[in-house]
């Protein structure tokens, strides 16, 4: 009790500085003695007296004045425990297992009741658990939800007097094992979440809408009732428009902007924008159903910018073939619809224009390279070559991008070989193609749209003029600033486009033989010998190719398959598993197996040849990845399910690349995929 009674600091000093001043009487006294020594004796009686008196005051009022701070601490006390207690802030404080030892009278009147919160305050706020508390001195911030109020949660960790001064000293072990406590406070955001949300809600979303096959559907109807199926396709559109509140307005006969609160997108997300699917169920006759393409701008922080995503979603949209809505929201992109067959474009128009484009861009150049996807296939390597002959007819030096030469390519690839009427350096690896290319080289990419499953992505950042001609939907993975994009997700292969492209060229190009049969089995092989995403602009793309001299023989006994492979093939079929249904999983082996990937994809087109199979999943495991080979007929969108995965393709035939996983996983996730999209209704 004694070492309680002690006075600290300030005070202390205050209540000793009458002892302290007698020493300054003293030493007056003794400058008094000299001057006059009867003088100096009074003084030291008054001296003396002053300090006797002092000295009892000192030891006298002593008790009286700690007394009196006492009950000035207590007073104080009280009123910080109430001004506490009664706090606006909701406040609390648990111990370091979450059990709450105190609450303030606003956080008793939020919680309702004490008692569960002191069993445990998990009880009481779910997302409060022992996991989240803070490990050190930074607070910790969550965001829930209680009794229709939002609150911000503020965690801080609390150190007892006993440890504070040490704590920071101890290691990890001991300060888990060391007493603190867990200071809560609650911060009422439920007004700025309803402003919040209705600032969102009122944002304004700027869409475009286009036909994609007006003329195409127009033609296919008696001409009086064009008007009719005109009329009643805009007042499906306006009357979908008015639904949501929005503003359109018509641009051409067959593009419209509309501009609609924020508020409204959950619902046409919900309903899978189903504006799709009413344009495409109006029929008075036509043959061709009509389909619409949708592009939203989402979250823009301008209209200017709103439109900007807008255009970018419409074009990503038209480039995957028509038929469906795409959300873009910064560089986040969502995709529905898309379920019909893209419509084959009967005008070559297009296909001229973008010929003379690409003459135009090789003639400003010394030299041609030429590249495909990684693990390139006979289309990709047929495609390479028509770009090659362009380049040759011009008179320009050209080369073409190969790192791996699969079984599918060796047979066509080995006529060019040791060739004399080609260069020795036709045909580079990616580290010779690097050094190869300078700034007046043109960069043409076949057969794919996305820079990372090109031969060599390097080249292109090493190059400025980029060419692409693919048949391959797009996906929010695009190459970058490309001077002339040729994709059309309607052709049946990228040796299609090109064999368009070298009707149009003109300066006598002339097809070798040993190019027409490049060309022409890539058409035969991305169609399974024509007999999927096929037009009347394949057949005739294929008769030009045959005239130039492509012999149907001579391609078939270069692709025939050695006993290995066959039974490889045989033994997968053999192992398939049947999912729900109509759902085919088998997976192809590798051992003694050149080109695992070519065979996976041969074996996903047998598959569908099963009776009731509507589409076919062959995984390959090869090069430390999971190749999924995907395919259907017209049941199932396989790109989209593809897609869900970081693949892409086509509606029937698609694929994806799986890292970090076995074959029985990556099935996993394609049944998982198909299973959400069976139960949300997009299939």
């Amino acid at each position: 009790m004694k070492n309680k009674n002690k006075l600290y600091g300030a005070l202390r000093s205050y209540l000793r500085w009458p002892l302290l001043l007698t020493i300054l009487l003293v030493a007056m006294n003794l400058c008094i003695y000299m001057i006059d020594r009867k003088a100096s004796i009074v003084m030291s009686l008054f001296v003396a007296l002053y300090f006797i008196v002092a000295l009892l005051l000192y030891f006298v009022k002593r008790p009286t004045i700690i007394g009196d701070m006492v009950r000035f601490a207590t007073n104080y006390g009280n009123i910080q425990r109430r001004l506490l207690k009664e706090l606006a802030l909701p406040y609390a404080v648990l111990d370091a297992n979450g059990r709450m030892l105190w609450g303030n009278d606003e956080f008793c009147d939020i919680i309702g009741s004490e008692q569960k919160a002191k069993k445990s305050i998990t009880n009481i706020f779910p997302e409060v658990t022992k996991d989240v508390f803070p490990n050190n001195e930074m607070d910790v911030e969550l965001h829930l939800s209680f009794e229709e109020a939002n609150y911000k949660v503020v965690l801080r960790k609390v150190l007892t007097p006993d440890i504070e001064d040490d704590y920071y000293l101890l290691n990890e072990e001991e300060k888990d094992k060391s007493a603190y406590l867990i200071a809560m406070y609650l911060y009422d955001e439920t007004e700025n979440m309803g402003l919040k949300k209705a600032n969102s809600d009122q944002k304004q979303i700027i869409g475009l809408l286009y036909i994609d096959n007006y003329e195409e559907a127009l033609e296919s109807i008696d001409e009086v009732r064009r008007s009719l199926l005109t009329a009643l396709v805009d007042r499906k559109i306006n009357k979908y428009m008015q639904s949501i509140d929005a503003v359109i307005k018509k641009l051409e006969k067959d593009k419209y902007i509309f501009v609609f609160q924020n508020k409204y997108l959950p619902q046409l997300q919900s309903n899978k924008f189903s504006i799709l699917e009413e344009v495409r169920a109006v029929n008075i006759g036509n043959e061709m159903s009509v389909t619409i393409s949708m592009g939203l701008g989402v979250n823009a922080d301008s209209y200017i910018r709103g439109y900007e995503l807008a255009r970018a979603a419409i074009d990503l949209a038209l480039g995957r073939g028509g038929d469906q809505a795409v959300v873009k929201e910064g560089e986040k992109i969502y995709y529905y619809g898309g379920k019909s067959v893209s419509v084959e474009k009967n005008t070559r128009v297009k296909a001229r224009v973008k010929a003379h484009a690409l003459k135009e861009f090789v003639e400003a150049k010394d030299k041609v390279v030429i590249m495909g996807h990684s693990i390139g296939d006979v289309d990709s390597f047929g495609a390479a070559i028509g770009v090659y002959r362009i380049a040759k007819t011009l008179n320009k030096k050209a080369h073409i991008v190969i790192n791996e030469v699969t079984t599918s390519v060796r047979p066509m690839l080995s006529r060019f070989m040791n060739n004399p009427d080609y260069e020795e350096d036709m045909i580079l690896n990616s580290a010779q193609a690097i050094e190869a290319v300078d700034a007046n080289t043109i960069l043409v990419v076949v057969d794919v749209n996305r820079p990372s499953y090109t031969e060599c992505p390097e080249l292109l950042k090493l190059t400025k003029t980029i060419v692409i001609l693919d048949h391959h939907r797009q996906t929010g993975e695009a190459i970058e600033n490309a001077a002339l994009s040729y994709i059309e997700p309607y052709a049946s292969s990228s040796c299609e486009m090109v064999a368009e492209i070298l009707q149009y060229i003109g300066e006598g190009l002339k097809l070798r033989q040993v190019e027409a049969d490049a060309m022409y089995s890539g058409i035969m092989i991305d169609t399974n010998n024509f007999l999927t995403k096929t037009g009347v602009r394949t057949f005739e793309a294929a008769a030009f190719l045959r005239r130039s001299g492509a012999d149907v023989t001579r391609i078939r006994k270069a692709f025939r398959t050695d006993m290995t492979e066959y039974l490889t093939k045989a033994q997968a079929i053999t192992s398939t598993e049947i999912f729900m249904e109509h759902y085919a999983f088998a997976e192809c082996g590798t051992k003694g197996v050149e080109s695992p990937t070519v065979l996976g994809a041969q074996v996903a087109n047998d598959l569908l040849e099963i009776d009731e199979i509507k589409a076919s999943f062959v995984f390959t495991q090869f090069n430390g990845k999971i190749y999924i080979s995907a395919r259907s007929i017209d049941e199932l969108n396989v790109q989209v399910v593809m897609e869900k995965l970081g693949g892409g393709g086509h509606m029937s035939v698609a694929g994806a690349q799986l890292v970090d996983c076995t074959v029985e996983e990556a099935m996993g996730k394609v049944k998982e995929v198909l299973i959400t999209m069976t139960q949300e209704g997009e299939i």
